[in-house]
């Protein structure tokens, strides 16, 4: 069962400047299209160029070097761009890049995490290294989350002061490597009034969890992020699970990624539950579902 943990992602190059390369996850990508006539978006976002619409789906194009904060593209260059269309958080959605490179394949445990200098709004998880290059591995949530703001945050939670009270004892811990992740999560238990401990990566996470069981406190509730550089959710949780001291947690893996295998595979390392997408009720309704779980029968 081990190596069912040890899962190597492929992950798609592509150009946002002349020079400079980027990757993102190819679980996300669904497919890769030229450049084509779009359609105008009134009120859009300045960084939406327009919609397409592939096989009677209408889909948004973002330029994404504008997106994140580089010089936009002009009308002359998209002739020869692509459009990468992506499936996260259950929407649709174009990103103009100047030019698609190649898939490779690369453990989670291979991506390092971006350097801490670079603030809170960089647009990356980590770092990648390919032939004896640096590749950033964008946070796509973290675009999306500025581009289109979605319902189901956390003021769309309300909960009884019973199950309120019930969720309080439990020890609870979120794992994120995306800053606007961790911030939603933490947003609907700051809400509620819900203490919990939070991390930025799988590693210490699994640190916190094993001293917490050694302490006698151990963790109750543990909800990660399945995309991580160094310890990933799978294998975070396959180490939960093999440790006597720590596998009576219930774990809840969450992605962006709307994919039956990422949820087959959560349940196959061990997790109780897996979510595709932030929804503060359905993560809320997930823990209340833990708290059932750790109730004497």
């Amino acid at each position: 069962m081990k190596n069912k943990a040890n899962l190597s992602q492929g992950m798609l190059l592509f150009r946002l400047t002349p020079h400079q390369s980027f990757a993102v996850g190819t679980l996300k990508v669904r497919e890769i299209v030229r450049f084509g006539r779009l359609s105008s978006l009134p009120n859009a976002h300045p960084s939406i160029l327009g919609v397409t619409i592939i096989r009677g789906v209408t889909i948004p194009v973002i330029d994404m070097a504008s997106a994140v904060g580089y010089r936009p593209l002009d009308k002359s260059e998209m002739k020869s761009c692509q459009i990468v269309i992506t499936d996260c958080q259950r929407k649709e959605v174009g990103f103009l890049v100047r030019g698609v490179e190649k898939i490779i394949q690369c453990n989670w445990n291979e991506i390092l995490p971006p350097n801490k200098n670079l603030g809170d709004k960089a647009f990356l998880t980590g770092v990648i290294k390919n032939e004896d290059r640096l590749i950033q591995v964008l946070d796509v949530e973290l675009l999306m989350s500025l581009i289109f703001p979605q319902s189901g945050g956390a003021a769309d939670v309300i909960l009884t002061d019973i199950q309120r009270e019930k969720l309080k004892p439990l020890r609870i811990l979120l794992v994120d490597d995306s800053l606007v992740a961790r911030t939603q999560l933490s947003d609907v238990l700051d809400r509620l009034n819900v203490p919990y401990e939070v991390t930025d990566n799988g590693q210490q996470a699994l640190n916190i969890m094993t001293q917490a069981a050694n302490d006698s406190r151990p963790v109750d509730l543990l909800v990660s992020d399945i995309e991580m550089p160094g310890l990933d959710g799978y294998e975070l949780t396959f180490e939960v699970r093999n440790d006597p001291a720590t596998a009576g947690a219930y774990i809840i893996l969450h992605t962006s990624i709307s994919s039956e295998i990422s949820v087959s595979q959560a349940h196959q390392v061990g997790a109780n539950e897996a979510l595709t997408k932030f929804d503060a009720l359905e993560l809320i309704q997930a823990m209340m579902r833990g708290v059932e779980f750790h109730q004497p029968a």
